[in-house]
């Protein structure tokens, strides 16, 4: 062996003997530190291990799958599979959320997206316009209640199309072009034509409250949801009605099946005192969040009436739960929904989401609504116009999975049903609901509010001592 072979020789000897020391250092400190932190230590390497454990069995799965399944499958769709199935064994509110999911939810509590303002559903497996919203690029352009969505751009709308998959081709930046084809006439004796709209993005603007005065001194506002914007909304409708020289007002939360819980938070601030307790949050620790009130209402002395049914659900229960419980408003309708659980949305690093149970809210009284609901003042069905057809009302009770009520003892002998909450056939996009027909008689519950409000306000002015000494 060459001088420069021994001197390469003894350079990894050497190299070897520092690995070896370097090795014996970091194993002794490791049994010091484990020795010096006890057993809380090791109990939480114990619990890692299992996990570590499981996670090979799932590792194992996943590659006897890819190797041995009939057909070729794409890890991801596995994993994504695997993750639903993870979060479908929690409680009904919990889940995990595509990339697609994830945006169209962050659209929702933002309350506007890039789009061409339509309200889309399925009819006979077709893709059909529902309503055009007023003042958007679609309803400008002509597109009509009725039309069938045959294509968007170059992407054929075919028979089983997905509500969600034509959302997504339908939106875009502002200011964009998409071009839309529909079929209009099928429901007439004349024969459908095939019109082609090119249409240019706009920003759309999803209203969350809507106002206007029922009657002179009577105002109405209706919260079809809670989303960012909602609160400021709210502030102007309530401006607006107060410049009516309204003296009565009826908050219509009725199908609200909820939002944003800061949302709640800010809504009912607007109608009580402040200072005064809103909402109480409790994770499983027993840590305690409280939020409170903490402007002066504009609406003092103002007698209020929050409408409520099954399809008030989570934030809507927040709002009327506070309300009756300071007995600032009365609470009139149905048995509310029972969603006393809060949710955290929690973003994954590819664009995906997990939105979990972390908390369950009490309202200012220490009451839990989970699976019990907001129970209202005056109970007032709605009746239904013989036109009308009436499916099953759902609650979380009814939900597979759902969560206790640690004050209340669970019903025995319910079984659990698989129920989607709202229901998953709800069209898309923005729901455009023509508050002018609430005023009508066919609203038995708003009609019973106006009337309570009108009486409110006559026996106010009566007085007992000279109404006797008339007698």
């Amino acid at each position: 062996m060459s001088a420069s072979g021994l001197l390469e020789d003894k350079k990894m000897k050497l190299i070897k003997r520092m690995r070896i020391t370097f090795l014996l250092m970091v194993i002794f400190g490791t049994i010091g530190m484990t020795l010096f932190v006890g057993k809380g230590l090791e109990s939480k390497v114990s619990a890692e291990t299992d996990q570590y454990k499981d996670l090979k069995i799932f590792s194992e799965v996943l590659s006897s799958l890819k190797t041995n399944y009939v057909e070729p499958l794409d890890t991801k769709d596995l994993v994504y599979g695997a993750i639903k199935g993870m979060l479908g064994a929690l409680d009904a509110h919990s889940a995990f959320m595509p990339p697609e999911v994830y945006k169209e939810m962050q659209v929702d509590t933002r309350g506007e997206f890039g789009g061409l303002g339509l309200q889309i559903g399925v009819r006979d497996k077709r893709l059909v316009v529902v309503a055009p919203i007023a003042g958007t690029p679609a309803e400008i352009a002509g597109i009509k209640a009725g039309d069938i969505i045959l294509r968007v751009d170059e992407h054929e709308m075919l028979e089983g199309t997905s509500l969600m998959d034509a959302v997504q081709k339908m939106r875009g930046p502002k200011g964009t072009a998409v071009t839309l084809s529909v079929l209009r006439g099928t429901d007439q004796k004349t024969d459908p034509e095939e019109l082609v709209f090119t249409l240019i993005r706009d920003t759309i603007r999803i209203k969350s409250v809507k106002s206007k005065v029922l009657e002179p001194g009577i105002g109405y506002i209706q919260i079809t949801q809670f989303q960012e914007h909602t609160a400021r909304d709210l502030s102007k409708a309530i401006s607006n009605l107060l410049n009516e020289n309204i003296h009565s007002l009826v908050l219509d939360l009725r199908n609200n099946p909820g939002g944003l819980l800061n949302s709640a938070v800010k809504v009912s601030d607007q109608f009580l005192e402040s200072g005064k307790l809103i909402v109480s949050i409790k994770s499983r620790d027993g840590d305690q969040d409280e939020y409170t009130a903490s402007q002066e209402s504009h609406l003092k002395g103002v007698p209020i009436i929050v409408l409520v049914n099954e399809g008030s659900a989570s934030a809507s229960e927040i709002v009327s739960g506070a309300l009756q419980d300071w007995k600032r408003a009365v609470v009139l309708g149905v048995q509310t929904f029972g969603k006393g659980s809060v949710q955290t949305i929690l973003p994954l690093s590819d664009g995906s989401a997990l939105r979990l149970t972390t908390a369950k809210y009490y309202t200012p009284s220490g009451r839990s609504i989970q699976n019990t609901g907001i129970e209202p003042d005056i109970k007032v069905v709605q009746e239904l116009v013989k036109t009308a057809k009436s499916g099953p009302i759902v609650r979380e009770k009814d939900l597979a999975r759902h969560l206790s009520n640690e004050f209340e003892e669970e019903m025995e002998g319910s079984d659990d049903m698989e129920l989607n909450f709202p229901p998953s056939g709800s069209p898309l996009n923005e729901e455009e609901s023509d508050i002018s027909q609430s005023g009508s008689e066919q609203d038995t519950q708003l009609k019973k509010a106006v009337d309570l409000l009108k009486g409110w306000r006559i026996f106010k002015g009566v007085d007992p001592l000279l109404s006797a000494k008339k007698e």
